[in-house]
């Protein structure tokens, strides 16, 4: 019996070498195609619906799912309540489902009825998108894309039946989707739903794909969906709260939409700007520069700290690429305590951007800035030294005049 079991452990032991070569092979015969067919794709766009490369879809992983409809329609409900209401009171930032909604919440929640490996963690209706929390907690044998299609395939169902199946009336369709006549805009009218479910009926020809899909337009759904990988400790937390804040940030952004929308062709010292927050900061008479060497001391860092506080109190608008662990120091301080702020940042916006945690918080009250002088881009790009240079030199450039001559560090 004991030798009976040592061999049991041994091919156990074998098999899962064996299938980890098979899954480290796998991995590696995608990234030689990926690199193969790399030359021929012509130019990368930006896009946020690229699966990771070389990344097993089938083992066990957490991942958070992001998926908009086709259009940004607000079929899902709608968010009601105040941006700045306490939880657990009437105000309290929710979402109000439509029909359609909560039969959506009710398929998600099923998932582990067709996929047993998947347990599902979390979800957040917003009025056009969702983002849900799925654990792959045992290998599948098809990737998770293929149990999303499932999700989505079972989610046009119902759209069918609670939409496309009232298209002939407006009161119809707004009742299929949600009350429209409160002034949020739930649908438009029956043109605007037809426009967006494929009837192409302006006589374009619509491209398919292999399975007679519509390859750019979905039904429900947008084609794809954005996911990412716990990779990190602390990671699953930040998501959950993230989900759980996302109807008061709905609520922030239409009560200040000026300081959250991207805006593109902010134009200071002769430089061209993508930005979110408050422009006027680039107005103030008194914008400072935060400068510190790589090579200062801790005792040093907490001397500039109080000096950049001490003018930053007085009015002044401090800016900086925070690269340096000084500059870091000194803009974090200032953050925390409210006051003024410009930050410039390597990537740039997104059309869709916004602000994330407690840069949310500081656009709502106007202290806050970001300026991005370069194009977005979706790789995980580390800064270069001359980018370090030439963002600080911008900081000076942004800062340059009677500020500089008045006050230096």
């Amino acid at each position: 019996m004991f030798v009976a079991l040592i061999n049991a452990t041994c091919r156990t032991i074998a098999n899962k070498r064996t299938e980890n070569k098979t899954i480290t092979k796998r991995k590696t015969v995608k990234k030689e195609t990926y690199k193969a067919q790399k030359a021929f794709a012509g130019e990368k766009k930006p896009s946020m619906l690229r699966r990771f490369v070389g990344h097993d879809y089938t083992g066990r992983q957490m991942y958070m799912i992001t998926m908009v409809t086709e259009g940004r329609r607000p079929l899902f409900g709608r968010v009601v309540g105040k941006s700045d209401a306490p939880k657990g009171s009437p105000d309290e930032p929710r979402i109000e489902l439509s029909e359609l909604g909560r039969r959506v919440v009710d398929e998600w929640w099923a998932a582990p009825d067709h996929h047993p490996e998947i347990k599902v963690v979390a979800l957040q209706m917003m009025p056009d998108h969702l983002h849900g929390i799925l654990f792959v907690t045992t290998k599948m044998e098809k990737p998770l894309g293929m149990a999303i299609r499932g999700f989505k395939q079972s989610c046009n169902r119902h759209y069918r039946e609670l939409v496309m199946s009232c298209v002939g009336g407006v009161a119809g369709v707004m009742g299929c989707v949600g009350n429209a006549t409160d002034g949020t805009g739930c649908v438009g009218d029956v043109t605007d739903v037809m426009g967006c479910v494929g009837n192409a009926t302006d006589g374009t020809r619509v491209k398919k794909d292999r399975r007679g899909e519509d390859r750019i337009h979905g039904l429900l759904f947008a084609r794809g969906y954005n996911d990412k990988l716990l990779l990190r400790r602390g990671q699953l937390n930040a998501w959950l709260r993230y989900l759980e804040d996302n109807p008061r940030r709905l609520l922030m952004k239409r009560e200040h939409p000026e300081l959250f929308r991207v805006q593109r062709n902010v134009k200071a010292a002769g430089i061209t700007f993508s930005a979110i927050g408050n422009r006027f900061l680039l107005d103030r008479p008194v914008r400072i520069p935060v400068l510190c060497s790589r090579r200062l001391s801790e005792t040093e860092i907490k001397a500039k700290v109080g000096e950049y506080l001490t003018v930053a109190r007085e009015g002044s608008v401090l800016v900086s690429p925070a690269i340096s662990p000084g500059e870091k120091a000194v803009m974090r301080a200032a953050f925390n305590e409210g006051l003024p702020v410009i930050f410039l940042q390597e990537n740039g916006f997104t059309d869709l951007a916004k602000p994330g945690g407690a840069r949310m918080e500081a656009c709502a009250r106007g202290q806050l800035l970001v300026l991005a002088p370069w194009a977005h881009h979706n790789e995980k790009i580390a800064i270069t030294r001359g980018q370090c240079l030439e963002l600080n030199d911008i900081a000076r450039r942004v800062c340059e005049g009677v500020a500089l001559a008045a006050w230096r560090v």
